[in-house]
C-alpha cells in the first residue's frame, strides 16, 4: 500500500523496476493497477511472486542482498536499519540474538521489495522528511509461520513503541511488522499534517476489503512552510514531596545530559496540604523510557505520567556576526510573517562580559538592538 500510494503520487513504475532489478533476487515480477476500494480508485502495487518454499532469510543474508544491488548508499543504509529493528525485536519476543533470528514474512521476496522499494521511492520522489498520523490497530488473530498470533502481532506492537496507535475496532490486522518498521524506520514524527503547501495526493490500495472505510493508505506531498515546523514530543511529568533540593539540581543535569529538550521544576501544594515540586520533562518520543528510568533512579517518585504531544517551533539557526568585542555568537530566528531577527546566546554573552568587564546586560541590549539596524 505505501509503495501504491508512492505510485499514485508520481513515483516512476519504470525507475522503480530499474532500481529494484539490481538486487540479487529472482523468482518475481512487479505490477501496478488501479483498483476501486469504495468510491475511491487507487493504485495497487503487486508482487507475484514464484513458489519460494521454506527458505528463510537471516540478517546477514538479507544485508547481502542489499549491499549488492546499485541502489544509493544511503537507501542502502536505511533499509539495513529497518530490517535490524525488526529484527532486534524478533529476537526478543522468541529469545535470540538479532543475528540468529531466520525472517519467515518479512525475509520473504515480496517483503524485501516492499521495503526496498519504499525507501527507494522516497529517494526518486525527493521527500527528505516524512510526518505519520497515530496509526489504527485491530484485534483478533492471525495465522502466521509461528503460528497463530493475536493482533497487532507481538513484532509489531513492538516495533511501534514510542509510536501513538489507537483502537480502530475492526477484527483484522491493519498493521503488519513490515509497515511497523517502515513507518517507525522513516517516519520522524507522528500526529497531526503539518503545515505545508500540497503538491501531490496519492492513494494506495490494499488487497482486502474492509466492513466500515476503504482499505486505503494516503500519502500527502507537500513543501514546508518555512516559519513554522511541527514536531512529536513526549512530555513526563512527577509530582514530588519528599526529597531534597539538591537532589532536584542533580536530576535536572542527568536529563539535559541524556538529551531532554526541556526541564521545568514548578512549586505545588499536595495533598494534606504538602508543599511539593512538579517535575516536567521534555523530549524526542524515542527518549521516553531513558528519561523515565532517570526520573526513577534519581528522584523518589514512585510514578511518572507521560504522554505524547506536538509543538510548532520557529525556524532557528546558530549565525557568527561581528559586535563591538569582536565575533559573537547568536541565535537567529525566523518569524511566522518571514522575517528573521537575532536573539542573544547567554553563555556567548556570559564569556564576553567577563572577559570585557562589562555589564551582562549590556551585551544582551546591543544584540537586541541590532535588529533594528
Amino acid at each position: 500500500m505505501f509503495l501504491g500510494a508512492l505510485l499514485d503520487a508520481g513515483l516512476s513504475f519504470e525507475e522503480l523496476k530499474k532500481g529494484l532489478s539490481s538486487l540479487p533476487l529472482g523468482g518475481y515480477g512487479l505490477e501496478m493497477k488501479r483498483e476501486m476500494k469504495g468510491s475511491l480508485s487507487a493504485t495497487q502495487f503487486v508482487v507475484n511472486v514464484e513458489k519460494e518454499g521454506h527458505a528463510h532469510r537471516n540478517l546477514a543474508d538479507i544485508r547481502k542482498i542489499i549491499k549488492a544491488g546499485s541502489l544509493s548508499k544511503d537507501v542502502q543504509e536505511k533499509s539495513i536499519r529497518i530490517f535490524e529493528s525488526i529484527a532486534r525485536e524478533e529476537g526478543k519476543i522468541h529469545n535470540h540474538a538479532p543475528e540468529k533470528v531466520h525472517f519467515h514474512e518479512v525475509g520473504a521476496v515480496d517483503s524485501i521489495i516492499d521495503i526496498l522499494g519504499a525507501v527507494f521511492g522516497i529517494e526518486c520522489l525527493g521527500i527528505d522528511t516524512l510526518y505519520a498520523s497515530s496509526l489504527p490497530v485491530g484485534s483478533g488473530f492471525v495465522e502466521t509461520d509461528h503460528g497463530r498470533i493475536p493482533v497487532p502481532a507481538p513484532a509489531t506492537m513492538a516495533l511501534l513503541e514510542g509510536v501513538p496507535v489507537y483502537g480502530s475496532g475492526l477484527k483484522q490486522e491493519l498493521v503488519t511488522p513490515t509497515g511497523a518498521a517502515l513507518v517507525k524506520g522513516l517516519a520522524s514524527s507522528f500526529g497531526t499534517l503539518p503545515p505545508m503547501t500540497v503538491e501531490k495526493v496519492g492513494y494506495g490500495a490494499g488487497t482486502r476489503d474492509l466492513s466500515d472505510r476503504p482499505n486505503l493508505l494516503r500519502i500527502i506531498i507537500g513543501r514546508d512552510q518555512l516559519e513554522q515546523q511541527v514536531e512529536t514530543v513526549v512530555n513526563l511529568e512527577a509530582n514530588l514531596d519528599d526529597t531534597y533540593p539538591e537532589w532536584l539540581g542533580f536530576l535536572m543535569d542527568r536529563l539535559f545530559d541524556a538529551g531532554a529538550l526541556d526541564v521545568v521544576f514548578c512549586p505545588v501544594q499536595m495533598k494534606k496540604n504538602r508543599p511539593g515540586v512538579l517535575i516536567q520533562v521534555m523530549g524526542r518520543p524515542e527518549q521516553k523510557d531513558e528519561l523515565m528510568d532517570i526520573l526513577f533512579t534519581e528522584s523518589t517518585t514512585l510514578g511518572v505520567r507521560f504522554q505524547f504531544t506536538q509543538r510548532r517551533i520557529l525556524e532557528r539557526s546558530s549565525v557568527v556576526i561581528d559586535s563591538p568585542w569582536g565575533k559573537m555568537l547568536v541565535k537567529k530566528v525566523v518569524g511566522p510573517d518571514g522575517a528573521s531577527s537575532l536573539l542573544p546566546e547567554y553563555e556567548a554573552c556570559r564569556k564576553i562580559a567577563e572577559e570585557e568587564k562589562v555589564p551582562l546586560r549590556q551585551v544582551y541590549y546591543w544584540v537586541i538592538s541590532s535588529n533594528r539596524d
